[in-house]
Formats: C-alpha cells, structure tokens, sequence
C-alpha cells in the first residue's frame, strides 16, 4: 500500500451532552483494536518507537457531541442494490428514534440526486412505524441513482435543512462522495457529521472483513450454481456457466464455489486466464467433458475483461465514472461453442446470470443481524461528533474507519493466499490457465 495508513478518526469536537443511553458499557475514547494481531506483527511493533497499528472501537460513548432534541439526521443510500439495505435503513431510525430520542429524520430519494436542487426529489420524513417492515423486503425504500452531484449544491442544501449528521450507505463511489462531503463542510466550518455505512456486495472495501449483504448473496448464488449442475448432467457434454458479481474482486464466486462441491471451475479477476494452447482453459473443459461428461464453471463478472479487449470489443462507462464491464458470460458462451464446433466435439452450454435476482432479495437472518449492528455503530459513531469514517469490523470488533483508508485500494483476492488454494482445492482446478 502506497499510502501511509493513518487510522485516525476525524471529530467535530469534544463532547460535552451526557449519553441518553442506559448503557452498562460506555466505549472509551482510548479502546483501541490492534490492525496487526500476528506474532510476526507483535514482534515488528516491539522494535518501533510508539503504538502499533490500530483502530478505533466503535460503540456508544458516555458523553456525545449533539443534543438529540436539535438534531436533524439525513439517510441516503446510493450505487446498486444489495441485500440488507432496508435493515441498515431501520436500523438507524430505529437507533436514532428509541435510543437516542432524535426526532427529526430525513431520507433522501435517489441517491446523492436527493440532495441536489437539479432534482424534484422531495426528502422523506422518516419515523419507526414508517420502517417497522422494510427490513422483510429487499431493494431500498429510499432507492438509488449513480453519479456524483454538485458538490457545493448538495451542501447548500443540507445547510438550509439544518442537517447535522449525514448516513450515506454505499460502496466505494458513494463513500469517496461521503469523504468529499467531509471535507468541504470542513471548509466552510459547518459542523456536519458524515458516517458511512459499507454497502459494497463484492466485498472489496479495505480493512472491512465483510460488508454486509455479502453473505446473502453467496448463499444465494449457490441456488443458481445447483440449477446449473442439474442442467449440465441433464445433456451430453453439459457446461453450466454461471455468472456472479465481483467487478475487480472474486469473492461472491470464490465463496460460492466453496459453498457447494459442484463446481469444477472458479474464473476471477485477480488470475488472469487464456482460453487457448495446450494449457488453456478450452482444452481443459474438453478433457473434463471427455473424462466427466459435464463441467459447472463459476466466473466473476469482472474475470477475463482483457480477453474481450484483445478480441475487439470495447470499454465504456457508467455514470459513476467506473468501466463499464463486457459481459464475460456471453462471451464465453460464444467461445465453447465455437471451439467445440470447429473440434467436432458435442457441448450443450447453459449459461446463468443471477446477478439482479440476487441484489434485490432480503438479506438472510445473518446479514440482517450484521446490518442492525452496523446501524447502531454508527449512530453511535455520529451521536459523538466522528465524521470522515465508515463502521466495519476487524478482528470480531466493530470499528470507526477513516473513509480515506476504507477506499485508498480494493480489497482483493490474493492468488498466493491459503483462501485461493482453499478454492483451488474444492475445484480440483489448476492455479492458472496459461
């Protein structure tokens, strides 16, 4: 990692309001969570001068930084949609309604659009009663949009509505959006706390071990993974493709994969794959059909972009500003069959994308545990004036991030790693393709 790692949570100021909560448990400010917990990591530390690496402990502090009856709380959720959403939603309001006696708070429609003037999307009124049932649905109730808005016109806005804490659920585009929100009420002294809450389905946020939704949507994915066996053994030479999400990181499929013992391939974006040689990807499905007669193939959405490149297809991008992905799927689907065409060789290919069944279901009771105690983090978090910062969880311990560290770089799979030969023993597949 090229930046130095500061793990340091921005405060508006000290806090002076005794806790509303009844709490036997009051987190101190000097709790801290070791980032290293290795002995290798114990030993470096002992030969440098100061503390080593570490995070700060989330929970409820026993004096907070806003009076609840002055404070107004804006919700937004933005990017695509992940299982759990709605939970974080409740989560919060609930928190902030019951917990800490807030009643004033506000959901902005649309993603960042809500908070802009260029929109007529009227901010929603937010209350328990009004949330009661959201967390048994999947989507968002305030729904979503990509794409950065005005800046200086979105805090223009949050101004005129007195707004002091802002909660935006999201992945790494929204936080990094969050982050510039920051940074500019910073500017203009205007005492706005910004609290993220990790929204990312590929799981990809640095120094978060999982962001929620993310167990939801293996689990689900491994529905399509046994349709997709049934349907390769149902034909002579049957190839099920199934396609997940994960634009640069392979985790959905990697865990998926592990999840059920069907699949006999695992394709994602950190190892680089060639379809052609001896070597090959296609001369290796023709040996499995030859010896097995079926093959299941799990591949990330993001696993073989440069192959697309290289046969002539070609980029664009989202409104977000990010790449937007060539279907690898289709593309694959293609190739089989004109390899095993021009061999001579019979393959019946199913091809699967489950991938927007899988973003809009409910998040499974696991998740859902996970989203409420995500939410009450981070009200805590905000209640105590942090700003600049995400909850996530290191070690087993609900953490306060600076949202500069949570997205300096993606959380990958490393291909030398024991989880990637963990995969790559459930498979039998080779290391690489080449």
């Amino acid at each position: 990692m090229a930046m130095k790692l500061n793990f340091d949570v921005d405060k508006l100021g000290p806090c002076k309001i005794s806790s509303p909560l009844q709490s036997s448990h009051f987190v101190g400010d000097d709790e801290r969570i070791l980032y290293d917990i290795t002995m290798k990591g114990f030993r470096k530390a002992k030969k440098l001068k100061g503390e080593p690496l570490s995070f700060e402990v989330s929970g409820p502090r026993s004096k907070i930084y806003f009076d609840p009856m002055k404070t107004r709380v804006g919700i937004v959720t933005c990017g695509g949609l992940c299982p759990g959403i709605n939970d974080v939603i409740r989560g919060l309001v609930m928190e902030l309604w019951y917990m800490y006696g807030v009643r004033n708070i506000v959901g902005f429609k649309y993603g960042y659009q809500g908070m802009s003037s260029n929109y007529c999307h009227e901010p929603m009124e937010m209350n328990p009663e009004m949330v009661s049932e959201i967390h048994r649905q999947g989507g968002s109730m305030l729904s979503s949009s990509r794409g950065p808005q005005d800046l200086d016109d979105m805090l223009d806005n949050l101004e005129r509505m007195n707004v002091s804490i802002l909660f935006a659920i999201g992945g790494d585009g929204t936080q990094r959006g969050a982050l510039a929100i920051h940074e500019a009420a910073k500017k203009r002294n205007y005492k706005l706390a910004v609290v993220g809450i990790p929204k990312t389905i590929d799981n990809d946020l640095c120094f978060i071990e999982k962001s929620f939704g993310f167990e939801t949507a293996f689990s689900a994915a491994s529905e399509s993974i046994v349709s997709a066996h049934n349907e390769a053994k149902g034909a002579p030479n049957g190839i099920g493709l199934v396609k997940l999400m994960g634009r640069n990181s392979g985790f959905i499929a990697a865990n998926a994969a592990l999840a059920m013992s069907y699949v006999n391939i695992v394709l994602i974006p950190e190892v680089p794959f060639k379809l052609e040689g001896g070597n090959g990807l296609l001369k290796y499905v023709e040996k499995r059909l030859l010896n097995r007669k079926h093959a299941v193939i799990v591949l990330a959405e993001g696993a073989g972009q440069e192959l697309m490149e290289t046969k002539g297809h070609r980029k664009q991008k989202d409104a977000s500003g990010n790449l937007r992905l060539m279907d690898i799927g289709l593309f694959l689907k293609d190739q089989f069959n004109e390899y095993f065409k021009n061999i001579g060789m019979e393959a019946n290919i199913k091809y699967i994308d489950p991938s927007y069944i899988i973003r809009s279901i409910p998040a499974n009771p696991s998740d859902s545990v996970y989203c409420m105690l995500l939410a009450q983090n981070a009200v805590h978090a905000a209640m105590a004036g942090r700003s600049g910062m995400v909850v996530g969880q290191w070690n087993n311990t609900f953490t306060d991030i600076p949202i500069k560290m949570a997205t300096m770089e993606r959380n990958e799979i490393d291909p030398e790693s024991q989880f990637w030969n963990n995969v790559l023993e459930a498979t039998g597949q080779p290391s690489h393709f080449e």
